[in-house]
This record gives structure tokens, C-alpha cells and sequence, in this order.
């Protein structure tokens, strides 16, 4: 098995766990938190083009997070291209 592919299968292993965690993540939804967790994207147009996805659909669910308090943070939005910048809130230490 490729790289790739392992990669790609941790990924969707762990936005499968995300939504076992929190039953109303949508698979976008969880995705957005897995990728900006891993670091792989931290932006709405990098997240849909690494999987392929309308950037108006990243964009809704983006939007939808960003309106449960404590679940992620929106840092920029660029109104040129759209392009929302977000991340994660700290964790707690405790």
C-alpha cells in the first residue's frame, strides 16, 4: 500500500471517529476539523481542492462551525476569493 493511500485512509479513519464522537458533524464538517487538527488545510479553498470538493459546500459547513461556540475559530476571510482562514480553538490543559 502506498504512502498515499495510508495517508488518505488514517484521514478518513479519523473523520469517521470525529463523527462517532459528535453525531451532527457532517463528513465535511469533521474533515475541516481533522484537516486544521493535522495541519493538512487551514483554509476553505485548500481544503476543497485537496479533496475535491465545491468551495461554496466548504464554505456553508465552514460557516456552520464557526456558529457552535468553542468548535473553531475564523481568523480571515478574504472577500476577493472568498477564501475563509480558520483553526482550531486552544485545548484545555487540564
Amino acid at each position: 500500500m502506498s504512502e498515499e493511500a495510508s495517508d488518505a485512509d488514517r484521514f478518513l479513519a479519523l473523520v469517521a471517529a470525529a463523527q462517532v464522537r459528535e453525531i451532527r458533524l457532517t463528513s465535511i464538517q469533521a474533515g475541516l476539523l481533522v484537516a486544521a487538527d493535522l495541519g493538512i488545510a487551514r483554509d476553505s479553498r485548500a481544503f476543497a481542492r485537496l479533496l475535491g470538493i465545491a468551495h461554496s459546500l466548504v464554505l456553508r459547513e465552514l460557516n456552520v462551525l464557526a456558529e457552535r461556540e468553542g468548535v473553531l475559530q475564523i481568523v480571515k476571510r478574504d472577500l476577493r476569493t472568498m477564501r475563509v482562514h480558520y483553526t482550531l480553538p486552544p485545548r484545555d490543559e487540564a
